[in-house]
């Protein structure tokens, strides 16, 4: 065998391997294909995992939704998908599975990691494909409802809880199959709550602070929805299964309820925003919609006393109709640890609703479940949450820890469980809702 051959035999068996352990892996250097490429494997995760929240308008601080804004962040975004810091989902999906999760699997974030050190490569479109290089733009709401004006957030760092009223104007009573809140200051809304009025006898209370005693005064005007929708922060849009809709009345007002964090800073604003989508199909079924609230906790009083952690159980029931679950909204402020939901029925079944044993305050969602859940008539929805109320919670807003009570502001505790449902039908846990 001549010089040369050996010489080729030598750098295939020994010099190859070697490079492929010092430099980064890239197929391509080699004359082969990449392994990963972003259109084939990358895009259709990042769309369905990572998109809607870093798109124009939404909570991400950064675009991910063409090739050229996944790239540059690609190390960053292998980092926190092997962490699993991103993306943030807090429901345990071993209890419960949700229409919209975001969870990425052992095999995706290596495939990310592959890519990465591949060398991000682009590949070629399949124009047959189904997923598109950029997000459609959103779709047009039917009812855009803006604060009149702009809201001066008071700079003395306290909490501030303030209601406005929009009037929607609507000709006639419409369903809703999507509710979307927009905070016009991302950084100092904290929460808000929509409700719903016909006597416009509650117009004078907007611009009100929620401790102004003539408040008290509107009480006698119950809002017809007390609970329309939820905003807090990491929440998405609500959208209700296909045939179905919330209904709003004709020429009802929108009461808002919104809290703002404390404020230091001057001349900072809010001009927040709330949008109907309203349904063009025949509606057959109306959403409804119970909330499971402090005040139905069995070991009161509702206090959480400094330098220790407190589990508190509540309940609701028994329901009085078969019913069908759309979607759920658990909250709790900064002390929270766990959240877990279950309805137990006549018979001792019990079905589960959600489950988190890492609470985070910053990453709250209205969970959808991936097929309605029958909750049948005589079940009772049964809560458990734990509060850690010592210097071990990172979480805690106060130092040295203090005893803590029910409050809306940061520095005090909730503890509510809103559903969505429907009047239950037959077949209603076997269909796909959003077919």
């Amino acid at each position: 065998m001549n010089k040369n051959r050996l010489k080729k035999l030598f750098l295939s068996y020994t010099l190859l391997p070697a490079l492929t352990l010092i430099l980064p892996v890239n197929n391509a250097l080699f004359g082969q294909s990449p392994l990963y490429t972003f259109y084939e494997h990358i895009e259709p995760v990042i769309h369905k995992n990572c998109t809607p929240c870093h798109q124009p308008g939404q909570a991400g601080p950064f675009n991910l939704i063409t090739y050229e804004d996944v790239s540059r962040k690609g190390e960053f975004i292998a980092r926190v998908t092997r962490t699993r810091y991103m993306p943030p989902w807090k429901a345990d999906r071993d209890f419960q599975h949700y229409r919209n999760e975001r969870f990425l699997t052992d095999a995706e974030i290596q495939m990310i990691e592959g890519w990465v050190r591949g060398g991000m490569e682009k590949g070629k479109r399949n124009k047959k494909t189904k997923v598109e290089e950029k997000i459609q733009p959103a779709a047009r709401p039917d009812l855009s409802l803006q604060v009149p004006d702009p809201y001066l957030i008071p700079t003395n760092s306290t909490d501030d809880f303030r209601f406005f009223t929009v009037p929607s104007k609507l000709p006639a009573d419409k369903y809703i199959k999507k509710i979307e809140f927009l905070p016009g200051n991302k950084r100092l809304v904290h929460h808000s709550r929509l409700m719903t009025d016909t006597t416009h006898k509650v117009r004078s209370i907007h611009g009100m602070s929620a401790n102004d005693p003539e408040v008290s005064k509107f009480e006698k005007y119950p809002p017809v929805d007390k609970f329309l929708y939820g905003w807090v922060p990491g929440n998405f849009a609500i959208e209700f299964p296909k045939g179905t809709g919330k209904k709003i009345y004709k020429d009802s007002d929108i009461i808002l309820n919104i809290h703002y964090s404390p404020n230091a800073r001057e001349k900072q604003t809010d001009q927040s925003t709330v949008n109907f989508y309203f349904t063009q199909d025949t509606v057959l079924r109306e959403v409804y919609s119970l909330a499971v609230a402090e005040d139905n906790i069995s070991n009161p009083p509702f206090e959480i006393p400094a330098n220790e952690k407190k589990t508190f159980y509540s309940s609701f029931g028994p329901i009085p109709i078969d019913i069908s679950a759309v979607a759920i909204l658990p909250h709790m402020h900064y002390l929270g640890k766990t959240f877990k939901a279950f309805a137990v029925t006549p018979d001792g079944e019990a079905i589960f609703l959600i489950k988190i044993d890492n609470w985070d305050f910053n990453w709250q969602d209205t969970y959808q479940f991936s097929k309605l859940l029958k909750i049948p008539k005589g079940s009772t929805i049964l809560l458990e949450a734990t509060f850690d109320n010592t210097k071990d919670n990172p979480a805690n807003p106060t130092s040295p820890p203090q005893t803590v009570t029910y409050g809306w502001e940061t520095k005090k505790e909730m503890l509510d469980f809103v559903l969505y449902y429907l009047v239950y039908k037959e077949g209603d846990e076997t269909a796909d809702p959003y077919e």
